[in-house]
């Protein structure tokens, strides 16, 4: 059994000199802020850290665009923790009439995370949660992913209702505040339908909790006006019978157009109005800090069918006769979104093959018996059978294929970030028609786009509730290419609203994107309503300003992002933000979209020239919050649906950087290997020696000390350096003899970091690595070789993370040919015991020859030839960067579970952010990476476990237990077999 543990740490570091948050560089630019900006900072810095703090032209900058085609810098930025820190900049923000917007993980797609004066960043805390009644409700702070909440409630068989295609990397404040829905939940489980209690900050800092009944009573005397405004509102409402009419009939299909006023009509009591209308109000009526959901259930059993149709019309006409109680989903994909994925790994090769109007329409049943979902198949396909389709329909509940079919509907808005022309911005769009009108109003969206010039416009969506997506790649360059869009959105807006009466947003929220039309959709006495909303609770508009409300027409043309090239590792970007939270210098400096959008910036100023004092700044910047802290783990292309590693845009960097001097040097150590490795062991040894005889204490003081004197130049020591490795491979004699004259040779190839680096003191088994990998491997049976010349060898991994392509690139190839003999041309399997090694060598070598990481080897090779006594433990296993990335995660989890009766995987935990030897020179990026750590691990946990000797230094360090390769469990836990 696999138990996941999540944690939540306050984050507040000692920033590196370099870092532009610094406290001398802020002085510095402070001045350049209005004065009544100068001011609120100073107020804030009473109460906020100062780290948490950033307004310098960098971050700024960084912050300043989310997954919207909206571009505004803020002048101050905070990454908030708390309620009470929410509270106090609320009411230092009435004092000072500074507006504040809130923003959780920036995906959201109308500019309503967007803002030009203060934003409060949540990533990286409000990470708490409570699951109630065996799963039946969940309590869930702002910063918890969308996926992460789900798999809270997996063991309960429960879901929460809102299913957004970006659940995995949107937050719950985002979910709830946009009211996002997504693919299954329709209008029935979003978050206005499934909201049970919710804790709210308002302007003036007053909280609400709707679960407590004093908090409510105090409320509702502390706010009386709001309350008495409220009832007004609701009664007025409630007295005209067209108007309820037209909110009942505009709610039938999904509509985030504007507030939720169906709130009005729903309930009666305030508190319940105040509740549902928070939901989908963008932030610009007060702070969700926590909202407990009603789950729904997660059925067991699900089968989808990839249903392809000659054209959209058909498929259209396939759509009009499901219904909610017959399938969970109905998505459509037109010719051009299939295009946009079908290039991915993974996806069906007949993608490729179809017409140019073939439109598929993927379907999902579900049930909670077997028997049920054979039914429900027979059903849909009855229902369908008349309909053409280019392949019989078929439907499958095998799990690795219907998610191969989700994939495509998840990927398609990033993807086309991949086939879009360079230099454009990729819009989307979100309207819904009524069902029984869905076809003619397709035919009218696509003859618009067609006039207006974009022909290769993508049309998908959730077809189900009529609700369509559709993307087109604008350059918005030129006064004529905006003009271009203005008039499509006026054409479209028109006909949506007057000819079908359907949402002009039906899930993406209005943002600033949809405000200039809210009155066209909702007409004069709805909007005039709306503003009395907002007035009531935010009388000086200061919560989230020209969001959902906004009197300039033309704001929705205005603050346009524009897509300068960069570099062709990252150009094909969209800023979806998919990439952030699995990067490990999030909390600390930027990610990868904020690297991203530094980068243009950077090349669009060098390509025209303009503002060369603000170019040098961003460089001088980058050099440290971009690329220094980049660990290069490449995670991020592993979330990014284009597969984009930001990582290899720093190798990039580092090496336009190389000087004739740091060449001379990095040639000079690659050609004397043996020596580096040797001088590596002899300094283990003296800083070891000096560990034994000083202590931790005084060591560790001693450490701080000097690299605080020397501005952080000189590498931290901490109590888990490793002590020297041992050189030299000893093979063992095999103790299992294989049946029926089977010959088991292995080729172990010792990683020049394993054979330098050996336990630290306070590791458990004192034995280097490559004792217990030849023990492992004689215990079944195998003949070990070990290369020859291996004091020369190395996979080339520290030159390429340097930017020393070629050099790599060599030693790589040396040792492919050591290896190639060793192996006997490929006879023999090669076994590494460093994960990223291996990882190198792969994509390194040119021969195919087999090549297998130290647990791969242990699950493909020697489970069955071994025999396995679980030891009565709880243990703790990190699965590097590397070995997801070949995909091993699984593998590593089974060999772990093999050896102990419950393994701690922390859900909070990617990346560990050593990254060879930063975590030495920059310690900051492993604490940062590792904040959830130690609160992840139980008190009942006795060791940890990955394939990294680097990585588990860092683990070791932040988590205080001993983590080493999982090798040295899988020795100690068996046995040959007899």
């Amino acid at each position: 059994m696999t138990h996941w543990q999540s944690g939540t740490k306050s984050i507040n570091y000692d920033l590196n000199p370099s870092d532009p948050r610094n406290l001398k560089q802020k002085e510095e630019d402070l001045k350049g802020l209005p004065q009544e900006y100068q001011s609120f900072y100073r107020e804030v810095a009473q109460f906020i850290p100062y780290q948490r703090i950033f307004i310098d032209p960098f971050y700024t900058l960084g912050y300043g665009i989310d997954a919207s085609f909206y571009r505004l810098i803020p002048k101050i930025v905070i990454r908030v923790q708390n309620d009470a820190e929410i509270g106090e900049i609320l009411r230092l923000s009435q004092k000072t009439k500074i507006p504040v917007t809130f923003r959780t993980a920036g995906t959201s797609l109308s500019g309503q995370a967007l803002t030009d004066s203060v934003l409060l960043v949540l990533q990286g805390s409000w990470r708490h949660y409570h699951v109630h009644e065996g799963g039946k409700k969940i309590s869930l702070e702002p910063g918890i992913l969308g996926v992460e909440a789900n798999r809270y409630l997996r063991s309960f068989k429960r879901k929460i209702g809102p299913d957004p295609a970006s659940i995995d990397h949107c937050m719950i404040g985002g979910i709830a505040a946009n009211n996002a829905s997504g693919m299954c939940c329709g209008t029935a489980d979003n978050s206005y339908k499934t909201v049970e209690e919710m804790r709210i900050i308002f302007d003036d800092g007053t909280i609400l909790d709707t679960a407590d009944t004093a908090s409510r009573q105090y409320f509702m005397e502390r706010k009386a006006d709001l309350i008495r405004q409220i009832e007004a509102i609701r009664d007025e409402i409630n007295a005209d019978p067209d108007l309820v009419a037209m909110i009942h009939k505009k709610y039938k299909i999904k509509n985030t157009t504007g507030y939720s006023i169906n709130a009005f009509v729903d309930f009666h009591d305030p508190i319940e109005i105040i509740k549902h209308i928070i939901i989908g109000s963008e932030g610009t009526l007060g702070f969700i800090s926590q909202i407990t959901y009603k789950t729904v259930i997660d059925y067991d059993h699900k089968a989808s069918a990839l249903i392809i149709y000659p054209d959209m019309d058909h498929a259209c006409h396939a759509v009009m006769r499901l219904t909610r109680d017959l399938v969970a989903a109905a998505e459509m994909m037109d010719r051009a979104s299939l295009r946009s994925v079908e290039d991915a790994p993974g996806m069906p090769e007949y993608l490729k093959t179809l017409s140019d109007t073939a439109t598929a329409l993927l379907v999902e049943v579900r049930s909670a018996k077997p028997e049920e979902l054979d039914q429900y198949i027979k059903k849909t396909t009855s229902v369908l059978e008349d309909i053409p389709t280019v392949f019989p329909i078929q439907f499958t509940a095998v799990n690795s294929e219907y998610e191969t079919f989700w994939k495509i509907r998840k990927d398609i808005f990033p993807a086309v970030g991949g086939v879009r022309p360079q230099g454009t911005a990729v819009l989307i769009e979100d309207v819904a028609f009524p069902l029984d009108r869905l076809a003619e109003a397709t035919a009218d969206l696509r003859n618009s786009l067609n006039k207006f010039g974009y022909t290769d416009a993508i049309i998908y969506g959730h077809a189900l509730d009529g609700n369509w997506h559709f993307i087109f790649t604008p350059k918005f360059d030129t006064d004529a290419e905006i003009a271009r869009y203005e008039g499509l959105m006026n054409e479209v807006n028109e006909f949506v609203v007057k000819k079908y009466n359907g949402s002009l947003k039906a899930e993406h929220g209005t943002g600033r994107n949809m405000a200039p039309f809210v009155e066209l959709e909702w007409g004069s006495k709805a909007y005039e309503l709306m503003r009395r909303l907002k007035s009531a609770f935010d009388p000086h508009n200061l919560l989230n300003p020209g969001v959902i409300i906004n009197d300039n027409k033309n704001v929705h043309l205005e603050n346009l992002k524009v897509m300068p090239q960069s570099h062709e590792t990252i150009d094909s970007c969209t800023n979806c933000g998919f990439c952030q939270d699995i990067c490990p210098s999030k909390h600390l400096t930027t990610t990868p979209r904020m690297r991203i959008i530094l980068q243009r910036e950077i090349s669009h100023l060098k390509r025209t020239g303009k503002d060369p004092e603000r170019l040098m700044r961003l460089l001088k910047d980058y050099d440290y919050a971009g690329n220094a802290t980049c660990a290069t783990d490449g995670l991020c292309a592993t979330s990014c649906p284009l597969n984009i590693n930001t990582g290899d845009s720093s190798k990039y960097l580092r090496s336009q950087a190389i000087t004739p001097a740091t060449r001379k040097i990095a040639t000079a150590l690659a050609k004397n290997m043996n020596g580096v490795t040797g001088i590596m062991r002899v300094g283990l040894g003296v800083v070891d020696g000096t560990h034994s005889l000083l202590g931790s204490r005084l060591m560790g003081s001693l450490a701080k000390t000097a690299r605080g004197v020397s501005q952080s130049k000189i590498p931290l020591w901490n109590s888990w350096m490793p002590s020297k490795g041992h050189g030299k491979v000893k093979p063992l004699h095999p103790i299992y003899t294989a049946k029926n004259g089977e010959v088991l040779k292995v080729v172990y190839f010792p990683s020049c970091i394993s054979r330098s680096m050996g336990p630290a003191r306070k590791d458990k088994d004192q034995r280097p690595l490559s004792e217990v990998m030849c023990s492992i491997l004689a215990k079944a049976g195998y003949e070990v070789i070990i290369p020859a010349g291996l004091d020369k060898l190395c996979c080339g991994m520290p030159w390429e993370s340097k930017g020393f392509f070629d050099i790599a690139d060599e030693k790589s190839a040396e040792l492919e040919k050591v290896l190639l003999q060793a192996s006997e041309n490929g006879k023999y399997p090669i076994v590494c015991d460093t994960s990223p090694c291996l990882y190198r060598m792969k994509r390194a070598f040119k021969s195919g020859i087999e090549l297998h990481e130290s647990v791969e080897f242990t699950h493909d090779f020697l489970l069955h030839r071994l025999h396995f006594q679980p030891v009565p433990e709880t243990i703790a296993i990190h699965v590097t960067c590397s070995s997801i990335k070949m995909r091993l995660s699984e593998k590593f989890k089974a060999v772990a579970e093999a050896c102990a009766e419950k393994v701690i995987i922390p859900d909070d935990v990617h990346c560990c952010g050593f990254a060879g030897d930063k975590g030495f020179t920059y310690p900051e990026l492993n604490q940062a990476a590792l904040a959830g750590l130690s609160q992840a691990i139980t008190d009942d946990c006795t060791g940890g476990y990955s394939n990294s000797r680097t990585c588990e230094i860092g683990l070791s360090a932040h988590s205080g237990i001993s983590y080493q390769s999982l090798v040295y469990l899988v020795d100690r836990c068996s046995s040959p077999l007899r």
